[in-house]
């Protein structure tokens, strides 16, 4: 007997179902992108024993708040990455790259979108509000919506400007300022290094960005969508990207420099981080197209982690 698969219209998802096709949708896994840089600016205004950082990390309240960082990190990602999903379901289904997307295929309706939307909203503020909740500081929660509109707008500058991808580095370099007001608001005036971290990531995400928006120029070009390779072309947005990409490294260096809690771990990651610069455009000069997913998502993940990790290190030395 021939069993006749029925419609999603006819026969709609269980939500668990549906939850698991917008994760597999939306790659969790790329909040490796953002959230290093977050914590290592919760590490660089960590709250300490007695009044000064001599007296030691107050490990305690540190991991408390470091497990409310990473819970809005992980929803506020997903709020911003299904924003750009339920917002670009007919321009990614007119794109042989996108059109398997769920959104775009159909898999899942915007009815479906705006229901994990507001899971993620909900998460994103009830992470923000612990922080007045458990340590007194409710500054996270009035940004909450503030911060979901900003990291959100980026899915709709395509249409309008050239510049999108500068809004998406806006967006990731919200995240260690944000997650420094929320651990130690009174410190980050203390501590200008975060402001040059969030300059490093606005113009590293914007760079890789572009990268990544060359494998969409041509479909770009001719939907009349914005970005870098559709306005300049190929050569010369790779050359943005280069000088993007410069302007991170300055600005990492200016982070070493401000901060005293940075010292010889942090400069080894800078220097790791020009290499792999290097090679990921490198990579692309010589591979095209095809060397973008590694340029992309592989490097791009291992410089976010190299830097968290060795920064991190080096004020837990300090």
């Amino acid at each position: 007997m021939t069993t006749i698969a029925q419609s999603p219209s006819s026969q709609p998802l269980p939500l668990t179902k549906r939850l698991m096709l917008a994760l597999a949708d939306i790659k969790l896994a790329h909040s490796v992108f953002a959230l290093p840089f977050a914590i290592l600016a919760a590490f660089l205004v960590a709250p300490y024993k007695g009044d000064a950082p001599v007296h030691g990390i107050d490990w305690t309240t540190l991991l408390g708040m470091l497990a409310l960082v990473v819970v809005c990190m992980v929803f506020a990602r997903s709020w911003a990455m299904l924003v750009n999903r339920v917002a670009d379901a007919k321009l990614d289904a007119a794109n042989p790259r996108t059109q398997r997307r769920a959104f775009a295929a159909g898999n899942l309706s915007t009815r479906d979108g705006l229901l994990l939307l507001t899971l993620c909203a909900v998460g994103f503020i009830a992470g923000a509000s612990g922080f007045g909740l458990f340590y007194g500081n409710w500054i996270p929660l009035f940004l909450s919506i503030p911060v979901l509109v900003w990291i959100g707008f980026y899915s709709f500058t395509k249409r309008f400007t050239w510049l999108c991808h500068a809004f998406l580095g806006g967006a990731l370099a919200a995240s260690p300022i944000a997650a420094a007001i929320a651990v130690g608001p009174e410190l980050l005036v203390h501590e200008p290094s975060i402001f040059a971290l969030s300059t490093m990531v606005l113009f590293w995400v914007a760079g890789f960005d572009m990268i990544y928006a060359l494998q969409d120029m041509e479909h770009d070009q001719s939907a009349g969508l914005s970005s870098i390779p559709s306005r300049f072309g190929w050569k010369r947005a790779i050359w943005i990207a280069r000088i993007f990409h410069l302007i991170s490294i300055a600005a990492l260096i200016l982070t070493w420099t401000l901060s005293p809690q940075l010292s010889t771990l942090f400069l080894i990651a800078i220097a790791l981080t020009v290499l792999l610069l290097i090679y990921e455009h490198r990579i692309l000069s010589k591979r095209g197209k095809d060397g973008i997913p590694m340029a992309f998502f592989t490097l791009n993940g291992i410089i976010s982690l190299l830097i968290g990790s060795l920064g991190i290190l080096d004020v837990i030395l300090h």
